[in-house]
């Protein structure tokens, strides 16, 4: 059987007159989208818009909620209570969920963003309480996330789905986590690197890391941020390499 993988992306962050990335040529390439819900980034009007656009190019839709936190645009840890992130969470599903539904579809999945991603792949109590109110909300929902994390293991207790991703556009060092932002080779923004990454991550389900050393992740999608420096070149040369080298594409969720 030939290997198959998803590529998502995180868009829908512009808000009112400030605008991010290129969402329109974006969802012509991805497979997933992960929509901002109005917390880090994103309003209203870019939801519906983003809404419109998955209708149009077949696109699965997933919430991507984090922290309230506009001006660090929701990359700063803040010191979030678990039930604090429960009612957060719950807030921007639920508001991208009712745009949705306006429009005739519905979220098919959640990815959390920025520093709330990474708190709640470490922090237990966090995890636990995320995924609880998910369940509760719709047990249906995958959560897309970091592998062999925090949120995978509360997932698997409280029975939801989970998916594991992996990011072409970002390094990683040798425990599975990514460089951090500002430092040197966090980024990836070559299209080649990306594409050659991307197989790396679809045939073998593993990643070199910055010290030269194996990481596995076995991911189910690949995430390619908005934000990037060049991101629809970088995501249509991925999707190019994984097509050609018989990879087949498809949203996980």
């Amino acid at each position: 059987m030939r290997p198959a993988i998803d590529l998502n992306s995180d868009l829908g962050e512009s808000f009112g007159a400030w605008r991010v990335g290129d969402d329109e040529a974006m969802f012509g390439v991805i497979t997933s989208a992960n929509i901002a819900c109005g917390y880090h980034a994103g309003d209203p009007v870019t939801m519906s818009s983003s809404v419109r656009l998955a209708v149009r190019h077949g696109v699965a839709l997933g919430a991507h909620p984090g922290y309230r936190d506009r001006v660090g645009f929701g990359r700063r840890a803040l010191d979030t209570s678990p039930a604090e992130i429960a009612a957060e969470f719950l807030a921007q599903l639920g508001a991208l969920d009712a745009i949705a539904r306006g429009a005739g579809i519905r979220v098919r999945y959640v990815k959390a963003h920025g520093a709330l991603y990474h708190r709640l792949a470490a922090d237990e109590e966090a995890a636990h309480a995320f995924a609880e109110a998910l369940a509760g909300y719709d047990a249906a929902l995958p959560i897309l996330g970091p592998p062999f994390s925090a949120l995978e293991r509360a997932a698997l207790v409280t029975g939801l789905r989970y998916a594991r991703e992996a990011f072409v556009d970002r390094g990683y060092v040798a425990d599975g986590s990514l460089v951090p932002r500002g430092e040197l080779g966090a980024v990836v923004d070559d299209p080649a690197a990306a594409a050659d990454r991307a197989l790396e991550l679809a045939e073998t389900g593993g990643i070199t890391a910055d010290d030269g050393s194996r990481v596995e992740l076995g991911p189910d999608s690949l995430c390619m941020h908005g934000d990037t420096p060049g991101a629809v070149e970088l995501a249509r040369a991925v999707r190019v390499a994984l097509e050609s080298a018989g990879v087949e594409i498809r949203s996980f969720a």
